[in-house]
């Protein structure tokens, strides 16, 4: 790991996922989350303050990036649900068969390297009568965005941690085993290419 991806990502990463539509995007979805959550991509923590504390119990996050999760311990310390952290490649998921009763992810499936596997992996430890709670960038509808995309996936994806921007969030999840139950989509504010997002549930 070179000095950019270990010291100067992690917080372009927070700035980046941490901006007024993104925050806004999250702050709709992870509300909806109960019990048991397993948090995929838990990052540097942008989501934990959107927890309801009435009903969570607890609330444990896997990302492989233990430099995103300093980060993300600060603002455990700010919340009163109990969070435990883990740096784990995303499609390992080491947890057994329908352990969790809600799962959230949120601007995540862009990164991992074999989404669909990650996929399958949250529907195994998914509660039958689970969700799957997403909100995620990805594939726009129009052409002309769409080749933009396509041009700009190479030259962004060792700026940005492996970040693809043409990934078809929908076909990926549906890949992956779930059925989707609540599908939005919509750009948020800034350059089309980055800000086609999918957002809902699945089960």
């Amino acid at each position: 790991m070179g000095l950019y991806d270990r010291y100067l990502l992690p917080h372009l990463i927070d700035f980046v996922c941490g901006m007024g539509a993104v925050m806004k995007a999250r702050s709709q979805l992870v509300p909806q989350a109960h019990g048991r959550v397993l948090e995929i991509g838990i990052g540097s923590g942008l989501n934990l303050a959107f927890y309801d504390a009435q009903k969570v119990s607890t609330i444990i996050g896997v990302d492989p990036s233990a430099d995103m999760q300093t980060l993300a311990r600060q603002r455990a310390d700010a919340i009163s649900i109990p969070v435990e952290m883990i740096a784990l490649e995303l499609g390992q998921i080491q947890a057994e068969d329908a352990s969790f009763d809600c799962i959230v992810c949120t601007f995540t499936l862009c990164t991992i390297p074999y989404a669909v596997a990650a996929l399958r992996e949250m529907r195994r430890v998914l509660k039958p009568g689970g969700r799957l709670l997403f909100c995620e960038h990805g594939l726009a509808p129009e052409l002309p965005v769409l080749r933009w995309q396509n041009r700009l996936t190479p030259l962004w994806k060792p700026l940005t941690g492996g970040c693809h921007l043409n990934r078809d969030i929908a076909a990926l999840i549906r890949a992956g085993g779930f059925h989707i139950g609540e599908l939005s989509n919509r750009y948020l504010k800034g350059p089309k290419p980055m800000t086609y997002i999918y957002q809902g549930w699945a089960d």
